[in-house]
């Protein structure tokens, strides 16, 4: 299953913004989002699994939700956004186990990034 972003763009801060991402078929794998901010490293946003049970990053929480309305869409809410949100924002899917959810290597299949640029 390939995944592919979309949605990102120029928002300002306080403003909310939704990712989707789209699935190139049915799938039982979990899908997460990740994100590369300028000049760091990629890091986990959070993911859902194929039954809907939902994580987010610690720091995110009450800010970012992740939600599916379908087996082959999935959407990151992205509320109360601040420049430090500004990133290349991933979807994957994968088969991690808990303990690895929140690492790159866990997922196979990965899709081209989408730009969220929060100014201040």
């Amino acid at each position: 299953v390939q995944p592919q972003a979309s949605g990102g763009g120029l928002v300002q801060a306080g403003d909310s913004l939704r990712l989707s991402c789209v699935l190139s078929g049915r799938t039982s794998d979990t899908i997460a989002w990740f994100r590369q901010p300028p000049g760091k490293e990629r890091e986990f946003v959070g993911a859902i699994r194929w039954y809907s049970v939902t994580f987010v990053r610690d720091s995110l929480k009450g800010r970012f939700t992740i939600s599916r309305d379908s087996a082959e869409m999935v959407y990151l809410q992205m509320n109360s956004l601040k420049p430090e949100d500004t990133a290349v924002y991933y979807c994957a899917s994968g088969r991690p186990i808990t303990s690895t959810m929140q690492s790159d290597q866990a997922y196979s299949n990965w899709g081209q990034g989408t730009q969220v640029t929060v100014s201040s």
